[in-house]
């Protein structure tokens, strides 16, 4: 039925999290291979790239076929967006305001709370873990 996602059992449910938290780490990868490509301008940076970027929407793709997308993206573009500034900072040095820091902090708290929030009539008959 369109607009329902009907779930078997909780694990399916669980995988379609693990898939949605795995792309997520995917696009974290991909932006930091993107960084190191330098402009893609290094041929093997730009070709893991696009293989994480591949990996990232395949699993989005299967997180979204037991999750509703109003749930699924958001979520997973801000496991990419936050992943991102963390590596950013740890790893190239990125240097933030405190102002910055605290508006990381609260699409963290979004993205929890988007999790955490989510009804059961929100999305269909699935059962929030």
């Amino acid at each position: 039925m369109y607009g329902f996602f009907f779930v078997k059992n909780k694990e399916e449910l669980t995988m379609a999290w693990l898939y949605l938290v795995i792309a997520g780490i995917f696009e974290m990868v991909w932006a930091t291979f993107m960084k190191l490509s330098n402009g893609f301008t290094h041929i093997g940076w730009t070709i893991a790239t696009l293989i994480g970027m591949v990996a990232s929407f395949g699993f989005l793709a299967k997180a979204t076929a037991k999750l509703p997308m109003s749930l699924a993206y958001p979520i997973w573009t801000g496991i990419g967006a936050v992943g991102t500034v963390l590596i950013g900072v740890l790893l190239f040095g990125d240097r933030l305001k405190p102002a910055t820091w605290i508006f990381v902090i609260l699409l963290f708290i979004g993205i929890i709370g988007i999790k955490m929030t989510a009804s059961e009539g929100e999305i269909g008959h699935l059962l929030i873990l």
